[in-house]
C-alpha cells in the first residue's frame, strides 16, 4: 500500500478459545487489513472506535441468552456499530446477534444443521451455493429491512442490511479448526448422531474449494456491499 492509502482496520470479536477466525483472519492479512482481536468472553470493554469493519464470530452460546454477561455487552456494541453504518460481518452466532439487535427474533430451532451442506442462493456472486460448513442449533427470523440472500430448509442462511452481512454458516472453518471443534464439542456430535471421523475427512476434502468460496464471499462483501472496493483487491 502507498502512503496515501492507509490500511483498513478490522476488529475481530471472538467468543471462546476454540472459535478463532481461521480463513477470515488469513483473508484479512492477504488484503493488508490491520487486525485487532477482542476475546469478548474475557474482556467486555469494546466500543466503536476507528474500526472500518467488524467481524463477529461463532459461539457455543445462544444469542438470546442474557445469562451470559458478555452477550448483552456485545449486543450493545453491534447495535452502535450498525447505527454508525460500520460494516459488520456476522458469522453464525454473530449473524444471530445482528438479527437480534436489528429487531429480529432468534430462537432454538426444531432441527439442527451439522455438516457440509448446500444453500439456496439468490446472489451466487456474493454467496456461492456451497457446500458450506454448518454447526448450529439456533435459527432466526429476518430483522426489519434485511434482504434474504440465501436459505436452507431449516431457515435463513445469509442476509444483508445496508453495508453489513450475516451468514449462518462458517466460511472461516479450516481442518485445524474442525479438529478442535470435534475435540471440544464431541458431545454435540454424539447427541446428533454425526460421525466425527467422516466430518474430519470431508473437511479435508473441502479445504481448498472452501477457501475459494470464502475468498469470493469476502471480497464481494468488502467491495460491493461494504463499499470498500478501492482497497479490496490489494494485498499488503
Amino acid at each position: 500500500m502507498s502512503d496515501r492509502d492507509p490500511p483498513l482496520r478490522a476488529l475481530i470479536l471472538q467468543h471462546e478459545e476454540p472459535t478463532p477466525a481461521g480463513l477470515i483472519l488469513e483473508w484479512l492479512g492477504e488484503r493488508g487489513i490491520e487486525i485487532e482481536h477482542c476475546r469478548v468472553d474475557l474482556d467486555e470493554r469494546i466500543a466503536v472506535g476507528d474500526q472500518d469493519l467488524v467481524v463477529s464470530l461463532g459461539s457455543e452460546f445462544a444469542a438470546f441468552d442474557d445469562h451470559i454477561p458478555w452477550i448483552p455487552s456485545e449486543a450493545g456494541f453491534l447495535a452502535d456499530a450498525l447505527h454508525h453504518d460500520v460494516p459488520v460481518l456476522g458469522v453464525c452466532f454473530g449473524a444471530q446477534l445482528m438479527t437480534r439487535v436489528l429487531g429480529g427474533r432468534c430462537y432454538r430451532s426444531e432441527e439442527s444443521e451439522i455438516g457440509w451442506l448446500p444453500v439456496r442462493t439468490t446472489d451466487p456472486d456474493l454467496i456461492p451455493g456451497g457446500p458450506w460448513f454448518q454447526w448450529h442449533f439456533d435459527s432466526f427470523e429476518l430483522p426489519p429491512g434485511a434482504t434474504l440472500i440465501a436459505e436452507s430448509p431449516v431457515g435463513p442462511q445469509a442476509f444483508l442490511v445496508k453495508r453489513s452481512l450475516g451468514v449462518q454458516f462458517h466460511p472461516e472453518v479450516t481442518p485445524q479448526i474442525m479438529d478442535e471443534w470435534v475435540r471440544a464439542y464431541r458431545h454435540e456430535l454424539d447427541a446428533e448422531g454425526v460421525d466425527p471421523d467422516g466430518l474430519l475427512r470431508e473437511t479435508q476434502e473441502q479445504a481448498a474449494p472452501n477457501r475459494k468460496r470464502a475468498w469470493r464471499l469476502l471480497d464481494t462483501w468488502l467491495a460491493r456491499v461494504a463499499g470498500l472496493g478501492a482497497v479490496a483487491g490489494r494485498a499488503g
